[in-house]
């Protein structure tokens, strides 16, 4: 019973968890990137919201690269904090702008990714990832020396 009040934690727990983490919200972020991404490829006329100017095509392209290409580096566990930022963005803009007059229920999901992504900006992609692969082998190489 004291274990469930323990404030202690588990380091193996917490690596399984962020690897849980990633996971599962780069798997949801990519249901929503690859139907954009066919948008962007399939060609034809291009209707995407526009919100900072740069035209309907370069904001669904912006939109592809952090949902589709940051989610599969946060999904392997690549530069995770770097990959975060995009998408940090991208739900700053959901929330702000592109639901902006809309309720909380519209804004919901967004604010639930953006969360997501904070907590992964702050805790990185943990020991099971390849950040921490490259880490530990240059860590190995510079002692080394």
């Amino acid at each position: 019973m004291n274990r469930l009040f323990n404030t202690n934690y588990n380091h193996r727990g917490l690596d399984f968890v962020l690897l849980i983490l990633r996971i599962c919200i780069a798997g949801l972020m990519l249901s929503h990137g690859i139907p954009k991404l066919e948008m962007l490829l399939v060609g034809g006329k291009i209707q995407f919201m526009d919100p900072i100017g740069l035209g309907d095509t370069a904001t669904l392209a912006l939109a592809v690269f952090a949902e589709v290409f940051c989610s599969v580096l946060l999904l392997l566990g690549i530069a995770v904090r770097l990959a975060v930022i995009p998408l940090m963005i991208t739900m700053l803009i959901a929330i702000l702008i592109a639901h902006g007059n809309d309720g909380l229920k519209e804004k919901e999901l967004a604010i639930h990714y953006l969360l997501t992504y904070v907590v992964l900006l702050f805790a990185g992609g943990g020991r099971l990832s390849v950040d921490s692969i490259i880490s530990h082998k240059s860590a190995k190489r510079r002692r080394s020396y």
